[in-house]
């Protein structure tokens, strides 16, 4: 834990004020994910119990309690890039960047492959996401060339 960072963030919430939700996504801004001994941490100096925390951060999709990696890969999966074929698609990537089972970021915290419900762009279902750059009608050879692609840095 970084407690330079951390009296940072304590300044500038007592300064400004603020709620749960905004001290989360100042920790996440600064850490880069929701460390749990950074809760404490807060918990501790605010007086506000830890539960109240991780339940906000468990609650929205935008919190995360894991390290994330230095290039996400999103992947849609509503309705239309399922039947599009996104599943094996997803598998192919996760294959290719030897994520584990049940592990969203590489080892070498390089990749994150995530899921989610839907990005809103069924006309070019199946949809995946690198680094902010949308890539619609994925196939196999896409999803190698949008590796490609972040891996030289264009995917940003």
């Amino acid at each position: 834990m970084n407690e330079k960072k951390c009296l940072a963030i304590l300044d500038s919430y007592r300064e400004h004020g603020g709620n749960i939700i905004s001290l989360l996504q100042e920790i996440q801004e600064s850490f880069g994910y929701i460390p749990e001994d950074v809760v404490f941490w807060f918990s501790k100096r605010l007086n506000i119990p830890a539960s109240n925390f991780f339940g906000v951060a468990t609650f929205y999709a935008q919190f995360y309690l894991k390290p994330r990696g230095k290039n996400i890969i999103t992947a849609c999966c509503g309705t239309a890039c399922h039947v599009k074929g996104s599943a094996p698609i997803i598998n192919k990537i996760r294959e290719e960047l030897k994520l584990p089972q049940g592990e969203t970021t590489t080892k070498d915290g390089k990749y994150t492959v995530e899921s989610v419900a839907c990005v809103g762009a069924c006309s070019i279902a199946p949809v995946f996401i690198g680094n902010k750059k949308v890539f619609g009608k994925m196939s196999m050879e896409k999803a190698a060339e949008m590796l490609k692609e972040i891996d030289k840095g264009k995917g940003k």
